[in-house]
């Protein structure tokens, strides 16, 4: 069986500490091996890069709904 990737190791340890609000973050990202800083953000509301409009955008969402 293949490792999960690193996405859903940081799922999995979120979701452990939703479960079990005792579990601290260094504890879990030490177990699930993701970094405890990138927990914090995710659990405050972070979005991951692919996730984030481009910086490059020259239409709002609403110009390019329109097009599409």
């Amino acid at each position: 069986m293949e490792n999960p990737s690193k996405e859903a190791r940081i799922l999995f340890a979120l979701q452990a500490i939703e479960n079990d609000k005792k579990l601290s973050i260094v504890a879990v990202s030490r177990y699930y091996d993701v970094p405890p800083l990138t927990l914090r953000d995710r659990r405050d509301g972070w979005l991951i890069r692919r996730d984030m409009p481009a910086n490059s955008r020259k239409l709002t969402d609403l110009k390019e709904k329109t097009i599409v």
